[in-house]
C-alpha cells in the first residue's frame, strides 16, 4: 500500500517505518526542514532500540521517504496517518491544534478518495473535527479512521510489529477491510484486530492508560502503608499480583510514573469528563498520588540529614522517565533535582542516555557524567532514578570507596538490602523499610 504519515515524532517515525519494513510504500512529512534532512541522512532524533537500524534498511531500500512536501504526500498515497502532537492545553485536555492543522492541510493537496487516520492520542469527538477541517478544503471523497497506538517507549518496535491488538473505529465495512490487510502482516499469530465504532476507539487508548496509572498509583499508595506499619511491598505485589484476577504488569512501586503518555492522558481523560459534567474522582486520586510519590525521595534523603542538605553532592542515577529511551518529559528525576537544587545541594548526574535531554531542560545548574561511577565522587549520597539495566548489578565496593558517605535512596528498588547492608551501606527503597 502507499502511505504517508504526517508527524514525524516518536509515534509517526515508529509507525512509518514498520508499515515500511512490511512493504509498503511510506512517505513520512515533518514541517521541520532540519529535521527532515537529518532524517534523510540516517540521524534519528530519539533514542528507541532497533528504530535507527530499521529506518536505515527501508530508507536504503526506497520503501521510506522523508520530506516536507506535504502534497505530494497526499497525492501519491491512499492512507494518511496523522501523528502530530497533541500537547495539554492550559485546562489539561489535549490540544488539537497540530492535528487540525494537518488535517487541513491534507484537504488542500487531496487528488482523489482518501482514507485519513487519526494516529495521535486525541479525545472523543476529534474524528468529527478533523473531517470538518477537510471538507472545508475539498470536495473529495474521504473518510476518517480512528487508530490508537499503543507503544511503550524503550520497546516500541516489539510492540508495532507484534502488537497485543489493534484498535480501529470505523463505520465503513470497507475501510474496515483495507485496514486489517494493512495490520495483516504484524497479528499472523492470531491477535485481534478489533473494528468499533470511532468514539469508541478514541476512549480505549484513554481508557487504557488511565487504568495503567491507577495501578501505578495504587502500588505506590501501597508502598506508603507498608513503610509506616514494617511490611515489603515486594512480597506484597506478589501476594497479589500471582492472582489470576490481577496480574504482575505495572504493579511496581516507585518514584512515580512519567512520559509523554500516562500524564498527559490521565490530564486529559479528567478534562473529557469535567467537559460532559462528570468529576472523574479516581483519575484526580491518581494524578494527586503521582505527584506526591514523585517527592518521596526527597523526603527520605531531607529526613536522613535532618533537613542539611546544602552544600551536600548528591548523585542520581537514571535521567530519563523509564530504561530504553532518552525521554525526559514528566521524569521523577527531574523534580527530585529540583528539590536537591533548591535546597542547595550539588547534583550529579549520569544517565546511559538523557544527559542531552536532560541539558535541555536543565542547563548547567546539574554535573552530567557519561560514566556512572564518576558521578558518585564526594557524593552524600546516591539517588536511584531510572530502572537501567546497567545500575542492577554494580561494583557496591568501588561505589563506597567514591562515596563520601555510603547511603543509597532507591526509587526503583533495584537492590538487595541484605546485600548492601554486607557491604556497609544505608539503604533506603520504596515501600519497605530502610536499612541503617
Amino acid at each position: 500500500m502507499r502511505i504517508a504519515v504526517i508527524g514525524t515524532g516518536y509515534v509517526g517515525l515508529v509507525a512509518g517505518t514498520c508499515f515500511s519494513e512490511t512493504g509498503n510504500s511510506v512517505i513520512c512529512v515533518d514541517v521541520d526542514e532540519r529535521k527532515v534532512q537529518r532524517l534523510q541522512e540516517g540521524h534519528i532524533p530519539i533514542y528507541e532500540p532497533g528504530l535507527e537500524e530499521l529506518v536505515s534498511k527501508n530508507v536504503e531500500e526506497q520503501r521510506l521517504i522523508f520530506t516536507t512536501d506535504v502534497d505530494r504526500a497526499v497525492r501519491e498515497s491512499l492512507i494518511i496517518f496523522i501523528a502530530v502532537g497533541t500537547p495539554p492545553g492550559e485546562d489539561g485536555g489535549a490540544d488539537l491544534k497540530h492535528v487540525l492543522t494537518a488535517a487541513s492541510s491534507v484537504g488542500k493537496a487531496m487528488n482523489g478518495y482518501k482514507i485519513i487516520v487519526d494516529k495521535s492520542t486525541v479525545p472523543v469527538g476529534t474524528a468529527r473535527k478533523v473531517a470538518s477541517a477537510i471538507a472545508a478544503e475539498t470536495t473529495h471523497p474521504f473518510n476518517v479512521v480512528s487508530n490508537p497506538e499503543f507503544l511503550k517507549e524503550g520497546a516500541a518496535i516489539d510492540d508495532f510489529m507484534k502488537p497485543d491488538r489493534v484498535v480501529v473505529g470505523t463505520d465503513d465495512p470497507r475501510v474496515a477491510e483495507i485496514m486489517k490487510e494493512l495490520y495483516s502482516p504484524f497479528v499472523r499469530t492470531g491477535n485481534p484486530i478489533i473494528i468499533m465504532d470511532v468514539a469508541s476507539a478514541e476512549l480505549t487508548k484513554y481508557a487504557a492508560n488511565a487504568m495503567l496509572a491507577t495501578r501505578i498509583s495504587f502500588m505506590n499508595e501501597m508502598s506508603r502503608i507498608c513503610e509506616r506499619v514494617g511490611a515489603d511491598v515486594t512480597k506484597v505485589r506478589e501476594g497479589i499480583g500471582t492472582d489470576s484476577r490481577i496480574g504482575m504488569p505495572f504493579l511496581f512501586p516507585g518514584c512515580g510514573y512519567g512520559g509523554s503518555c500516562f500524564p498527559k492522558d490521565s490530564r486529559a481523560i479528567i478534562s473529557t469528563a469535567e467537559e460532559l459534567g462528570y468529576p472523574f474522582r479516581i483519575m484526580k486520586a491518581v494524578e494527586e498520588v503521582n505527584g506526591e510519590q514523585k517527592r518521596v525521595l526527597f523526603e527520605k534523603a531531607s529526613a536522613f540529614y535532618k533537613g542539611g542538605l546544602a552544600g551536600k553532592i548528591f548523585a542520581i542515577w537514571g535521567l530519563a522517565f523509564k530504561a530504553k529511551t532518552d525521554d525526559v518529559r514528566e521524569a521523577s528525576a527531574l523534580v527530585l533535582i529540583e528539590q536537591l537544587l533548591s535546597a542547595g545541594a550539588i547534583v550529579h548526574a549520569s544517565d546511559p542516555e538523557a544527559i542531552e535531554t536532560s541539558r535541555a531542560v536543565l542547563g548547567d545548574r546539574v554535573k552530567y557524567f557519561d560514566h556512572s561511577y564518576d558521578a558518585l565522587e564526594g557524593a552524600s549520597g546516591l539517588f536511584v532514578a531510572t530502572e537501567w539495566n546497567e545500575f542492577r548489578n554494580p561494583d557496591f565496593e568501588k561505589m563506597k570507596a567514591l562515596m563520601k558517605t555510603p547511603v543509597i535512596f532507591d526509587g526503583r528498588n533495584l537492590y538487595k538490602p541484605s546485600t548492601l547492608a554486607e557491604y556497609g551501606f544505608k539503604y533506603f527503597r520504596i515501600g519497605a523499610p530502610g536499612v541503617e
